[in-house]
């Protein structure tokens, strides 16, 4: 058996149609390397997520990405550098280094999400935005919006003291930019410029949607961070309402390649590395 020359790995539930393996295999050989990137599912290895952890930490592997639903879970065992990732006290990203430092963690979620959305809208100011969903990767996204100059952010989450500490820590951030939260989507989502999920509602395993289609009317775009499949019933009812569509592919992309440079640093033709994803997708 080849010993690859980069050992990675993804750490979550309901993880089996990922498509990260594929993008860092085909990243490795741009750059003529053998990459390995395994699928670690917690309940199916019989073991919780910290002995998961520790088992990637201390069986060779350079570095990890994390998801749903652990992004959150993880910052308590990783040391993180970026003021503005302890921020969002989340991470998708760790390098374990040789073992005998703590393992370092970062958010490629929250750089990949800014890229999606400047690759569809360009700078236009996302406005009004209405988020459902405020996890892991709800947290790197609006930090995100933050910094793509939102100016209203309204939180959605039936988990409501969830919303409202990423509501705190969005004030705290950015004084200028109104957060409000609640539970009622279909309320929320009067007015909005912009329609975000960033609940696992809509991706294999979890079917429907988390907006009803007729609340859609009026907004301008719409994003779902859902990328399995990349056609939700989320984002299907948007193109019907005439919405501009930010699929979450396009976060899926821009994270792992951001992730790629933590992981290797080797240079990424990211053109080429898209057309190989989208026709080995086909």
């Amino acid at each position: 058996m080849t010993t690859p020359d980069l050992q990675l790995g993804l750490i979550g539930d309901n993880i089996k149609a990922s498509r990260s393996p594929l993008l860092h295999q085909l990243a490795g050989k741009q750059n003529d390397m053998v990459v390995a990137y395994d699928l670690l599912i917690p309940h199916e290895m019989g073991l919780p997520f910290e002995d998961v952890f520790a088992h990637a930490k201390d069986n060779g592997f350079k570095g990890s990405n994390i998801t749903y639903p652990y992004k959150e879970r993880v910052t308590a065992f990783v040391e993180v550098d970026d003021p503005l990732v302890r921020g969002i006290g989340a991470c998708n990203t760790v390098i374990f280094g040789d073992g005998s430092a703590k393992p370092k963690g970062y958010n490629t979620d929250y750089s990949g999400f800014m890229a999606a959305y400047r690759g569809v809208r360009g700078d236009k100011a996302p406005g009004t935005v209405l988020m459902i969903g405020t996890g892991g990767v709800g947290r790197a996204v609006a930090f995100g919006l933050v910094g793509l100059g939102v100016t209203e952010l309204r939180l959605v989450d039936r988990d409501l003291p969830k919303a409202e500490a990423l509501a705190a820590d969005i004030r705290k951030a950015a004084p200028a930019v109104t957060v409000t939260c609640g539970d009622d989507a279909v309320a929320a989502a009067k007015g909005a410029t912009g329609l975000i999920n960033c609940t696992p509602v809509g991706m294999v395993g979890y079917g429907g949607t988390p907006l009803a289609a007729e609340a859609m009317e009026g907004a301008e775009w719409c994003f779902d961070a859902v990328y399995t499949p990349t056609d939700t019933q989320f984002l299907q009812d948007a193109e019907k309402n005439g919405l501009q569509i930010i699929s979450g592919w396009e976060l899926f992309f821009y994270q792992g390649v951001h992730a790629w440079k933590f992981f290797c640093g080797k240079p990424l033709d990211e053109s080429a590395l898209r057309a190989s994803l989208l026709s080995q997708a086909a």
